[in-house]
């Protein structure tokens, strides 16, 4: 009798061990991206040594974290990263600061968590959280292009303007004006000898069916206006795990926004995924 029992419950956890399984598979089909190239790096793929990263606030390269990472351990590239905001118009979850010192406490967890992403170089600019739309375009464009000018990279990753990946319009804004400043710098280097401009444009594409499914109106505005993606690659789910630890202000963000854990999104959505635009092919 005690070995039936024995055997009836070894069934019965198995059939749940594979319902999960299932499971966990079926909800990681929500944030896949089927015509994406799977690459191991995407700096790698294009064979880059020097990338900029233009985004728009702390915890912004929570995003690119895989990218970053790999670029600098992998492939051994010069990374920089710019983020245009402080952040400081921010919403604190836990509450670590007093609100009025959240820009500053946001620029020294994005400078930490760059550090710990190997970034070479990298600023945090003064443009007011929430109002770069706001802010002159050609001036943005204009410093935009003096970084370029400065680290001189083979590849810009930012925000597909249209969407912005979250819908945020710092986004879309950060993402059009490292897209001109691109397109300028190009333009202005044409016939020249030596360094002429980037040669790729990265854009960070969030999963289409997941925003669809999960994101509310938000979720299929960004799905709607947003390409398919190129390349999926691994997000580096340790190095993210990490990132949200070094953004304190931020650190529960993901239980706040989505009602469940980090650890839980991350089991399902573990890639990144890109839009790689060869300039030098597209003319």
């Amino acid at each position: 009798m005690l070995k039936r029992v024995a055997i009836i419950g070894g069934i019965v956890l198995g059939v749940i061990a594979i319902a999960l399984v299932a499971g966990v598979l079926y909800m990681r089909s929500y944030f896949s991206a089927p015509s994406a190239k799977s690459v191991a790096s995407v700096v790698g793929e294009v064979q880059a040594k020097r990338v900029l990263g233009m985004f728009a606030h702390p915890d912004d390269e929570q995003l690119v974290t895989g990218f970053f990472s790999y670029a600098k351990e992998k492939d051994g590239a010069f990374t920089a990263l710019v983020t245009g905001t402080k952040g400081e118009a921010g919403h604190q979850v836990p509450t670590v600061a007093r609100q009025q010192d959240l820009g500053i406490v946001r620029k020294a967890e994005a400078l930490k968590n760059g550090f710990a992403l190997g970034i070479d170089d990298q600023e945090v600019w003064d443009y007011a959280d929430g109002g770069v739309p706001e802010a002159s375009l050609d001036e943005i464009v204009a410093r935009v292009g003096a970084k370029i000018a400065a680290v001189q990279p083979e590849l810009v990753v930012t925000f597909w303007p249209a969407s912005g990946a979250t819908g945020h319009k710092d986004h879309m804004q950060m993402g059009l004006a490292a897209e001109t400043a691109v397109t300028q710098v190009r333009a202005a280097l044409a016939g020249q000898s030596g360094y002429k401009g980037p040669r790729w444009i990265a854009y960070v594409i969030t999963p289409p069916n997941g925003l669809r499914a999960f994101g509310g109106k938000t979720g299929q505005f960004v799905a709607d206006n947003q390409p398919d993606a190129t390349h999926a690659m691994p997000g580096n789910i340790p190095a993210k795990m990490r990132g949200w630890k070094i953004h304190a202000s931020q650190e529960n963000y993901v239980q706040a926004a989505y009602g469940f854990p980090d650890w839980l999104l991350y089991l399902l959505w573990d890639q990144e995924f890109y839009r790689v635009v060869d300039l030098e092919a597209a003319g």
